[in-house]
């Protein structure tokens, strides 16, 4: 089975989500024969690297309401995480642009460290209010996920990856993704949003239960001689009428 999951290291909910799925995950007996894939979405693709705002100031902004209201917001935000089993400070999160880690994580899947980066990532932006529109910042998680910090630089400074992101982003939007987080599931079933987790569980059941082997379609065996296979055995050749 394939899941893909659209997403923003920016989003609070994406990190909550993404906990949830796993932790129902943890329980599917097929979880083995489970990919995982991340697929990168912008929520703010004009963010600025550096505002030099606090996310409290940034939530006050957007949505037009006291500082003491958007910290209740972000209040609120700590106690959902906590229900996902994560211990957010998102009042030390550092609002930023996310392309450069959406890129990076790209390269991580090349180097068969996609799952590895993606939750470093989150931890760094939702726990320790590390700056992930950083160089600096992104090249040492990489490194600490087994990745070069060399080359991770090297692809930061460069615009690698971007075409990759935009491939996501524009895959998505043609599946309807409007928000993250959004899960598909082998592409016939979707959870929108950090749905509880019996939600999740109830779409990995329906995507598994679909799931069934080939119809074969072949030849009357009455009327023609079976087409040739090729095993580890070896070819065999249909016998001649």
């Amino acid at each position: 089975m394939n899941i893909e999951v659209w997403s923003d290291y920016m989003c609070p909910f994406c990190y909550i989500g993404k906990r949830r799925l796993e932790q129902v995950l943890q329980q599917f007996p097929h979880r083995d024969e489970v990919k995982l894939t991340f697929k990168s979405f912008e929520l703010n693709p004009d963010a600025v690297k550096d505002s030099g705002k606090t996310i409290n100031e940034e939530l006050s902004a957007k949505y037009g309401v006291s500082l003491q209201e958007a910290q209740a917001m972000n209040d609120r935000m700590n106690e959902n995480a906590r229900s996902a089993g994560l211990e957010y400070n998102i009042h030390a999160m550092v609002p930023t642009n996310s392309l450069d880690a959406h890129r990076l994580t790209h390269w991580a899947q090349t180097q068969g460290k996609m799952l590895e980066l993606s939750e470093r990532l989150f931890q760094a932006v939702f726990i320790e209010g590390k700056h992930t529109g950083d160089h600096e910042v992104l090249a040492a998680l990489a490194a600490e996920v087994g990745l070069d910090q060399k080359e991770a630089a090297a692809i930061l400074a460069s615009d690698r990856f971007t075409d990759e992101v935009r491939a996501d982003e524009a895959e998505g939007a043609e599946l309807g993704v409007r928000g993250v987080p959004f899960f598909v599931f082998d592409r016939k079933f979707a959870v929108s949003g950090a749905q509880p987790e019996e939600v999740f569980h109830d779409a990995l059941q329906k995507a598994w239960s679909e799931r069934s082997p080939f119809t074969m379609v072949s030849a009357d065996s009455s009327e023609h001689d079976a087409g040739g296979v090729c095993t580890d055995d070896g070819c065999e050749i249909p016998r001649q009428k």
